[in-house]
Order: structure tokens, then sequence, then C-alpha cells
């Protein structure tokens, strides 16, 4: 079976096209023959070993944390539980520490995924499962947002960006998008009210808002002071070069004040799959692919991501 791994840590180089066995399922999971899986933020710090505290020293080592894919097998218990059948086009998270999934094949718990929306290319698929589950965790589970409400998305060119401004238009709230210049239109496009170029204005021109998405991690203490009373930030990422400082500004948060910061990683199950299915199929989130690169290519997806400037996703195509 083919698939992304590395031997040792460095940069994107290190990644190439290898092969190994075959997953086999256990009792109750589902084998999917994977057709894409996205480059994730969470992936460079991990092949960089900037992260190998958490990831250890055992080589070699796999990518890949979500996929759009079908259904290649499955056991009588698992059909009971997912409601699945072989040839069933699905998409999900194999889990939050279960790396693997850029591969011909991966084996997910049947909590883990739920059918891909009809008629949308499982490639392009592959763009949306992580990022778009993390948009409805912060916008609808953490936020709370509500029609009517201001809403500032940082970031919102990027993965987790492109599909909160578009959640946040279906949510009925007023989206303001913060991007680069060349991405205004773009964000505009893609449902964003007002759109605002990061590198020109600061907090203090943008106004007040009732619930913050914070993407990008710095700078979180200013884009606090822009909610209103009541509003509510969410974070999904820190400042990756100062993260002590970063996260127990974070911490500080939840103890002192009324304006808490939100921050989680997203561990999602089938309801939210199974949301971000029914968003697409309405009509209100469309993926967003930067490049697709096949899995023989998987440094230079790596390259691209680390290189910035990304509209939506990199995705890497499988089969």
């Amino acid at each position: 079976m083919r698939m992304a791994r590395y031997d040792r840590y460095g940069p994107p180089e290190v990644l190439y096209e290898g092969t190994g066995p075959m997953p086999v399922a256990k009792p109750g999971e589902v084998l999917v023959r994977v057709h894409g899986s996205s480059v994730n933020g969470g992936e460079l710090a991990l092949r960089s070993g900037k992260a190998r505290l958490l990831a250890g020293r055992r080589f070699p080592k796999r990518m890949g944390v979500d996929f759009a894919g079908e259904v290649a097998a499955l056991d009588s218990r698992a059909a009971g539980l997912s409601g699945l059948s072989v040839g069933d086009r699905v998409w999900g998270l194999p889990g939050r520490t279960a790396l693997g999934s850029a591969a011909e094949y991966v084996t997910v718990a049947p909590d883990r995924l739920a059918l891909a929306p009809a008629g949308l290319d499982p490639v392009r698929a592959a763009a949306l499962p992580g990022v778009g589950t993390t948009a409805i965790t912060a916008l609808r589970d953490k936020a709370r947002l509500r029609p009517g409400e201001r809403l500032l998305v940082r970031g919102a060119s990027g993965g987790v960006g492109t599909v909160a401004v578009q959640l946040g238009r279906a949510y009925g709230a007023r989206v303001t998008a913060l991007a680069g210049a060349k991405n205004l239109d773009f964000v505009r496009e893609l449902g964003a009210h007002d759109a605002f170029d990061y590198a020109t204005t600061g907090p203090a021109g943008l106004g007040s808002f009732d619930v913050v998405l914070d993407t990008v991690g710095t700078g979180t203490g200013a884009y606090r002071r822009l909610l209103a009373p009541g509003g509510r930030m969410v974070s999904i990422s820190f400042d990756a070069d100062h993260p002590l400082a970063s996260l127990s500004y974070i911490l500080a948060t939840t103890v002192f004040g009324s304006r808490r910061v939100r921050f989680f990683s997203g561990n999602p199950r089938h309801e939210l799959f199974a949301e971000l299915t029914r968003q697409v199929e309405s009509g209100a989130v469309r993926p967003v692919v930067d490049t697709v690169f096949p899995l023989a290519d998987i440094a230079g997806a790596h390259r691209a991501l680390e290189a910035g400037g990304v509209r939506g996703k990199h995705v890497v195509q499988v089969i």
C-alpha cells in the first residue's frame, strides 16, 4: 500500500511516498479507500520536529489527519453502527492522535466518519472534514453565534477561515473578514460583508464585534478588546513563537474578566461530519481548494503550506 512517510524530523524534503502493509480493520471498524487528504498546519510542526515531545522518536512516521474516500470493507457490527455499505462515499478523521490518512487505505471507527455530500468530487471533498468541523464547533457550539451579530474572522482566506466566512453568512451574522490584500475580493465572494487587509488595518480600525474567531494566534489581547459587552472570542491557534505567553494569556481570560477566550482542539465525531455534509448539500458551504498535489509530491504540498498565502486548503490526491 502506498503512503506518505518520513524517517526523521526536518524540512519538507524528508517526506516521501513509501509503501507499507494494508491496515486490518478491527471488529466494528470501517476500512476506507482514500481518495484525498488535506495538509494541515499541525502536521508541519510534527514533521519539522517542533512537536517531537508529543510525537516521540519512533520512525518511520506517517502523514494525514483527515480524508475523503469510499467504504472498502466493514463487518456487520460496523454496518449496524454506521448504516454504511461498501462503496458509500464518506469523509472524516481517524482520531485526534491517529495520523496516516495520506495513504491508499485507512481504518476508522464508525463514529469518526459520515456520508460525504452527494455529488461532491471526493478529492475536493478532502479539503473540508477537518476545517469544516472546526468552524462549526467554533461558531455554533463555542461562540453560539446568533443571527444579526457581528462576526470578525481573522485569517479569513485560510482553511478554517474560508469555511467560517461561509458559515457566518449562513448563520445570519454580519461578517467582517481579515485577510491579505490580494484575497479581499475572494473572501467577499465567499460571503464576507466587509473585508480588510490585515497588513494595513489594525484592531483599532475595525470597530466592535459580538464574536471574534481567531485562526492566527498573535495579538490575542488586542482583538479581545474589540468584543462588545457579552461578546465571545474563540481561538483555534496560539503564537508559535511565544507559546507559553500566548497560552497563559488565554488561560488567564478564563479567570479574570468577562470576555473569556474559548480555546479548543478539535476532536470531531459523526454528528459534526453529518452536519458539515448538510451544510454543503444545502449550498451554504463549498470546499476551497488551492492546489491538488499527487501523493508522490507530499513534500511539495508541505512546502506550499509553509510558504503561506494559501487560499483554503492544499489537498493530496491519493486515488
